[in-house]
């Protein structure tokens, strides 16, 4: 009888810890929030940002999950030193008053026990706004060379730039801009 209450004991324990939400840090040097936009009806253009930091909590078991991401607005990169000036100027980011954007992510819904989306209020250039990430590629593993978890994934948006007081030129340059959100995330110590 002790040794079934025992057994019992301890797989209530295992569940229980197995449960437990885990948090991931998110790995800036392989992360990467990216913006695409219509250019005057021509091509499309895509813009990264290079400093990104921030955690995700996920627990699949209960299904839910959280995210806390600062891209850092001076960070942007065009691929051209003149454009990058352009684009923090007032009209734009304005980086001297706003130096970064955030994801405050409240709500994960689940497709199994792979995220599907997440929810939450983003704040651009002092704006905040709700908005869902649909997530389109997610893993979890053992990271071959940190030899910890990691997840990563592929998560994508749509705004309008006008809602964010970021409008001028629309529509020669479109309002509409795709946000993606590649990341990288290493289970917390």
């Amino acid at each position: 009888m002790k040794r079934l209450a025992l057994a019992s004991a301890l797989a209530v324990l295992t569940v229980a810890a197995h449960a437990a939400p885990v948090t991931y840090t998110i790995d800036n040097s392989h992360t990467y929030p990216y913006f695409s936009y219509n250019h005057l009806g021509f091509s499309n253009q895509t813009h990264r940002f290079t400093k990104t930091t921030g955690s995700i909590t996920l627990d699949r078991e209960a299904k839910t999950g959280s995210a806390d991401v600062t891209i850092d607005t001076k960070s942007v990169d065009t691929g051209y030193a003149v454009f990058n000036e352009h684009i923090q100027a007032a009209d734009y980011f304005d980086t001297a008053k706003h130096g970064s954007i955030t994801f405050k992510g409240t709500k994960v819904a689940y497709k199994g026990d792979v995220p599907a989306s997440i929810s939450g209020d983003i704040t651009i250039k002092g704006v905040t706004q709700p908005i869902t990430f649909e997530v389109t590629a997610f893993n979890c593993g053992t990271h071959p060379m940190r030899k910890v978890e990691t997840c990563g994934a592929n998560a994508v948006t749509k705004i309008k730039r006008s809602t964010f007081n970021m409008g001028k030129n629309a529509p020669l340059v479109s309002d509409d801009v795709t946000l993606t959100l590649a990341v990288e995330a290493f289970k917390k110590p």
